[in-house]
């Protein structure tokens, strides 16, 4: 499962809670605690692969299940060897610092990194003045480790140390030298014969990862039957150094990310890179461990693939051309005719009225139709020589009509009330209202109250306004 996984990969190195660490200062002997080198397991192995290395094989010696192989075991232990050197350095590098922390316990923050800090401690000693201008040292550290490393030894609050001391701490640093050597060789050995264990594979990431992840699955068979997402993680690392943040170290990063072939790429491609590298890296292996495409044809092709995919990834998006708007239709709409498109007009059409009080007179000062409405007029509805407006006007071109509610305010307007007077009615000034009667003589009657009489009736049962009064329901039937 995936736990398995990760805990193999981490190959050790995982992080060891501080108040669970073991304590080297009192140890007699680097002997004592490292036992890998003087182990017959690893005298083994190495003079085994001294043996191999002079020898060339081919891919046609390979037949039946390569985990048959003698030489292939070899690499598959050759590869566990590997892990089990850096759980060793891990240790050697815990049991210096903690010996050499006597005479500059500042050195460990300043030299994370475990070989480094044990080719500091061999070449330094008791001597910290060794420091400054030592060709020695600027191989192994930068100019400015260097700087800061010196100037912290000036002020350091350090011991001497014994010769006893002095003699272990020696005896340390070779052999994690020696160790370290060892690994090294290790890795070109096992490079060396990956192309004829696994020729696709090998194309694809390179020999030295493709023996890393190998080894690290247990085998080729294994790494073959393991999916793409796990074969990513292999190799990833959770070691916290006591004193540095674990947040430099990507999560869920293995060998694979860390290849070549994916370090190649911008820093917001390469997990992208690394999923699609270890997919083909699956494939891959499933063809090696049945000895298929033995001259990596597979291989190419896939590693062809991987790399058409990267240049689409980073080719520029295409340029965005500046298209001008299409040349306007002058062709007539097709406008919609018959009752609906007539009703439509006849709401939306203006009549004479609105014409009328829209219609505006250049300078000349309006006078507002309501005091409480400022600002509104009624435009020239009314003015002399604007023509007076005496029915609801009709646009025949458009058929339109005023509202009913217009044509009330309308009738009220020309409605009068009382007697009408000569300006108002513009009748002669000859009419009166004395009449003389056979039987009483004089009487004061109203001319107009008969005309009057028969406006209101008009209005009444003739008027656009008009509506039935009276309606007589019928029986049902």
């Amino acid at each position: 499962d995936g736990d398995t996984i990760q805990g193999r990969t981490d190959g050790g190195l995982e992080d060891i809670p501080e108040e669970m660490e073991v304590d080297y200062s009192k140890a007699e002997s680097v002997a004592s605690i490292a036992k890998l080198r003087n182990s017959k397991q690893f005298s083994e192995i190495m003079d085994k692969i001294s043996g191999y290395i002079g020898k060339q094989r081919k891919n046609s010696e390979v037949s039946g299940p390569v985990e048959a192989d003698p030489e292939y075991r070899l690499i598959v232990a050759a590869n566990n060897l590997t892990v089990e050197i850096d759980n060793e350095l891990n240790i050697i590098h815990k049991f210096t610092r903690d010996k050499y922390s006597k005479r500059f316990p500042e050195l460990e923050s300043l030299v994370p990194d475990s070989l480094d800090y044990i080719r500091t401690v061999k070449e330094l000693g008791n001597n910290l003045e060794k420091c400054k201008n030592n060709e020695t040292l600027q191989q192994i550290l930068t100019n400015a480790t260097i700087m800061v490393v010196s100037v912290t030894a000036s002020t350091t609050q350090g011991s001497m140390l014994t010769e006893d001391e002095l003699k272990q701490l020696e005896e340390a640093c070779d052999m994690a030298l020696e160790l370290n050597q060892s690994k090294h060789r290790i890795y070109e050995y096992v490079e060396s014969r990956m192309s004829f264990i696994a020729p696709n594979l090998s194309i694809i990431v390179g020999a030295s990862t493709a023996a890393k992840i190998m080894g690290i699955a247990g085998g080729l068979t294994n790494l073959s039957k393991m999916p793409a997402c796990n074969l990513m993680l292999l190799g990833a690392q959770r070691r916290t150094l006591s004193g540095f943040s674990s947040t430099s170290l990507l999560p869920h990063t293995g060998f694979i990310y860390h290849c070549d072939v994916v370090q190649s790429l911008p820093p917001d491609l390469r997990r992208k890179a690394a999923r699609l590298v270890a997919a083909k890296c699956t494939l891959a292996a499933r063809v090696d461990s049945f000895h298929e495409s033995s001259d990596g044809k597979v291989g190419y092709d896939l590693k062809e693939e991987i790399e058409r995919k990267f240049d689409k990834w980073q080719e520029p998006p295409p340029v965005k051309q500046v298209k001008p708007l299409p040349a306007p239709l002058d062709g007539q709409r097709k406008k919609r005719g018959g009752r609906r498109y007539r009703k439509m007009k006849e709401r939306l059409g203006l009549t004479e009225i609105r014409k009328h009080a829209n219609r505006m007179t250049f300078a000349e000062i309006e006078d507002d139709a309501y005091q409480e409405d400022l600002g509104f007029s009624l435009g020239q509805l009314g003015k002399s020589g604007s023509g007076r407006v005496r029915q609801a006007q009709v646009n025949e071109a458009t058929k339109a009509r005023i509202s009913k509610s217009l044509q009330r305010t309308l009738q009220k307007q020309s409605m009068t009330y009382g007697g009408k007077s000569t300006v108002r009615d513009r009748s002669s000034g000859t009419s009166s209202s004395v009449a003389f009667t056979p039987l009483q003589g004089l009487e004061i009657v109203n001319p107009q109250a008969a005309e009057k009489k028969v406006a209101e009736a008009n209005q009444k049962y003739f008027s656009n306004m008009a509506e039935f009064l009276k309606v007589k329901k019928e029986a049902k039937m």
